[in-house]
């Protein structure tokens, strides 16, 4: 059966032309143009992923990933003109799982649409069906239930989230650039923006703590780099 997208996007023009692309990869796709129709068309079809714009009329883009992901857990694409920092992490703390910045390549959209959907796929890349605890000091990563905690209490990774740190985690003292993170976290073969990792990084260090993954300047990032 064909994976359904719902695209959720003010932009007419913009939606059918997603929808066009996304249906010539064999995806069956559905439209809105505001939020509180997203959510209808979304609580309707049970959709198995959302392309949602993060400015839209009457519900804005954060509030229906907020409302989408307390009904169910469901694979989300911020596709937004506003690159703002801040508004793209609120967008990752309140479940999506990767954006797109306006203008955008319709061949960077299908592969992330792809590599997103891998993601949910019941053979997650970080676990491998292999059960295993990842440990950063106090942190924990349960690779087959996806948990973590710190000293003892549940934190919330999105996916991604969660797999870049156990990817990062798995290679202690090796410096992962941000084409290797790509290729093996998303999925991305090509130039696909660095500038998606640095967020997500920025993200798992809000939740973490800010010395959970480091920066090597000109070079990558990386767990526990040898001091």
């Amino acid at each position: 059966m064909n994976k359904i997208i719902a695209i959720i996007d003010d932009e007419m023009a913009i939606a059918e032309a997603v929808s066009k692309r996304l249906s010539n990869e064999g995806f069956t796709t559905v439209i809105a143009t505001d939020g509180h129709e997203g959510l209808e068309l979304c609580l309707a079809v049970s959709p198995d992923l959302v392309v949602l714009d993060l400015m839209l009329p009457g519900i804005d883009g954060l509030e229906v990933c907020r409302r989408l992901q307390a009904e169910r857990r469901v694979p989300v694409i911020m596709l937004t003109a506003k690159d703002d920092e801040a508004n793209l992490l609120e967008g990752l703390e309140v479940g999506a799982d990767d954006y797109i910045t306006k203008p955008f390549s319709p061949r960077e959209l299908v592969a992330r649409v792809r590599a997103v959907l891998r993601r949910f796929e019941p053979a997650g890349a970080a676990g491998g069906g292999v059960d295993e605890t990842v440990r950063l000091g106090a942190i924990e990563l349960e690779t087959t239930t996806r948990l973590v905690r710190i000293d003892g209490e549940t934190v919330h990774l999105t996916p991604l989230e969660f797999d870049l740190t156990v990817c990062l985690a798995r290679e202690q003292g090796a410096v992962l650039s941000r084409d290797e993170l790509l290729s093996r976290v998303w999925g991305y073969e090509g130039d696909y923006g660095a500038r998606t990792v640095d967020s997500h990084v920025r993200a798992v260090r809000r939740k973490l703590g800010d010395d959970v993954i480091r920066t090597v300047h000109a070079v990558g990032y990386a767990i526990g780099l040898p001091t």
